[in-house]
């Protein structure tokens, strides 16, 4: 196996078509309760990703869920990151595969999915289809304000990774999202408190 990425939680290795995912020992943390949250992480990433491939949402495929080692082995998505794929495309192509992305967002919602950490970097292109990465972070929520906030964190990450091209890509999310009044006013809503804080 080969170790390509290493991350705060977990590293992540590739064997041919597989990926491994591996989380990390915490040495600041008691042994006991260090386990504990390692299984319950592994545990529940591994159903929020089977729910959204039930929801029709196309993710890494499971393969395997180790809980003694704390691994979930999946389907490596052999794609092209939407952070290059923006960067390379003309505006056109942006446009479209940002509707696609705001409607399997709405789709994610819909289903009560939270990635909570939707950048470019966590949306492969293959083969003409959108693949969503990387649920480490995500949880299940019916709230309104969980979804719009899910919103919000991706339009920073935008502003902040896709600058150029920000008012395409983000106005045809939205487009794709069909985003309503009642989603819209909480955005705003967390926005200005965000601004207010700080």
């Amino acid at each position: 196996m080969d170790l390509i990425a290493k991350g705060a939680e977990a590293n992540l290795y590739r064997q041919a078509d597989r990926l491994v995912k591996n989380r990390i020992k915490k040495a600041y943390r008691i042994k006991e309760l260090d386990e504990k949250l390692r299984k319950l992480r592994t545990r529940h990433e591994a159903k929020i990703l089977e729910n959204a491939g039930k929801a029709g949402i196309k993710v890494p495929r499971i393969l395997k869920v180790d809980e003694k080692e704390n691994t979930i082995e999946m389907e490596y998505i052999n794609g092209s990151r939407m952070k290059e794929v923006f960067d390379e495309s003309k505006l056109g192509e942006i446009a479209d595969l940002s509707k696609k992305i705001g409607s399997v967002i709405a789709r994610m919602h819909a289903s009560n999915i939270i990635h909570n950490d939707l950048t470019t970097s966590n949306i492969m292109l293959k083969e003409g289809e959108i693949y969503f990465i990387d649920f480490g972070l995500g949880y299940s929520s019916t709230r309104l304000e969980d979804k719009a906030m899910d919103l919000v964190v991706f339009k920073k990450s935008l502003l902040a990774s896709h600058t150029k091209n920000y008012s395409t890509i983000w106005k045809n999310i939205l487009e794709g999202y069909k985003i309503d009044s009642k989603t819209e006013k909480q955005m705003q809503d967390i926005e200005k408190r965000v601004r207010y804080a700080s």
